[in-house]
């Protein structure tokens, strides 16, 4: 097993949390994992990616090549543009469609949709919405990671064990809202899934 998976979003949005969650689980899979981050500054919205590879083998580059990422996870919808020639031919798009426009010149929201659909089938997600519905609309990183679970190469029941150990030190509200909005993305993912 091997998956390749680029996080991508701007900074505030949580991609980092969404690392750590997989990361976790990952490790206490015994799967091998690199990893390699490029932060923007968050109070200017700059962009935030991460570089995930997790395999069952021994992994021996930190860097997605073209063309071989099986998930691009994406919290803001412009950034998931930005890294489709990572996408392999079989690879899936899992994207909020809440943008964050930090620029003159932001696309329209159906020019955007129209190029993530020449994907294939991409999974777009309300993830703000979904989020306030779970309890806090800071969750919608989680919302995401939910949406992406399927595609992640590692069972969501061990995702939520890694919420759980990663936010127990904010209180057991902050655990359930995140679970929460967790289950939120992977029902609408599983949705999506069986209903082409």
């Amino acid at each position: 097993m091997q998956k390749n998976i680029i996080l991508a979003g701007v900074g505030g949005q949580g991609i980092l949390s969404i690392a750590a969650v997989i990361d976790w689980a990952a490790l206490h899979e015994g799967l091998n994992i690199r990893q390699a981050e490029v932060h923007g500054m968050s109070q200017r919205g700059g962009a935030v990616q991460s570089h995930l590879r997790i395999s069952d083998q021994e992994l021996f580059a930190d860097l997605i090549g073209l063309g071989t990422g099986d998930l691009i996870l994406s919290v803001e919808p412009l950034e998931a543009l930005r890294y489709l020639p990572y996408l392999a031919p079989d690879g899936r798009i899992v994207t909020s469609l809440d943008p964050f426009v930090n620029m003159t010149g932001y696309p329209p929201m159906e020019e955007i949709e129209a190029e993530l659909g020449k994907t294939g089938r991409p999974v777009l997600v309300h993830a703000a919405d979904l989020a306030k519905d779970a309890g806090s609309a800071r969750a919608s990183n989680m919302v995401m990671l939910g949406a992406g679970a399927p595609f992640a190469g590692i069972a969501p029941s061990k995702l939520e064990a890694s919420i759980e150990a990663l936010f127990s030190t904010k209180g057991q509200e902050v655990v359930d809202i995140n679970i929460r909005a967790f289950r939120k993305g992977l029902q609408l993912s599983n949705t999506e899934l069986h209903h082409p």
